[in-house]
């Protein structure tokens, strides 16, 4: 069974879902972070329930470590649903520490695929784990901020909190 329970956050609200026993084909795990409000309503997925989940709270209070700048990176069981390649995109965000940017080419260059630069950025669209996996590290080749599930303002708040280098954009802060 997959929970889910909301949180109010420095950077908004947040809703993580979770899988806490790990059966019915689901590993055990965060299964989604999304950031919502007004304007981006949150999406929950058939079979998900509110409830109480151990792996959310924990996810949260690691959140609020990272918001407060006392964690650089998340030590969460973690179980994204997706394809096969779109989850060799999501164990590639992983791998960019801390304070760092990588373009979509990077990105695709990493995987071995330096021509799959589109579909790299439509899998990191599609990363239903916000933050923990960090697909707002990837920016455009030239340094701008390209697109984010939760808003390019966001986007940009979450590289300023880790020092990262990017176009700033008018005044997206």
């Amino acid at each position: 069974m997959i929970v889910y329970e909301s949180y109010t956050m420095e950077l908004g609200d947040v809703a993580i879902a979770a899988s806490e026993d790990g059966h019915e084909g689901v590993e055990k795990g965060v299964v989604a972070l999304q950031f919502y409000d007004a304007e981006r309503p949150l999406r929950l997925e058939a079979g998900w329930q509110r409830g109480a989940s151990a792996l959310a709270d924990m996810a949260a209070q690691q959140l609020r470590e990272y918001f407060s700048g006392r964690r650089k990176s998340f030590d969460l069981p973690l179980a994204p649903r997706g394809t096969e390649f779109q989850r060799r995109v999501w164990d590639a965000l992983l791998q960019i520490p801390f304070g760092e940017t990588r373009s979509y080419s990077e990105q695709a260059q990493w995987l071995g695929q330096p021509r799959a630069i589109r579909a790299v950025a439509r899998a990191n669209g599609a990363n239903p784990v916000a933050v923990i996996i960090p697909c707002h590290r990837v920016i455009g080749a030239n340094g701008s901020l390209t697109g984010y599930a939760g808003g390019l303002p966001l986007k940009a708040r979450l590289l300023t909190l880790e020092g990262a280098n990017f176009a700033r954009q008018g005044e997206l802060l």
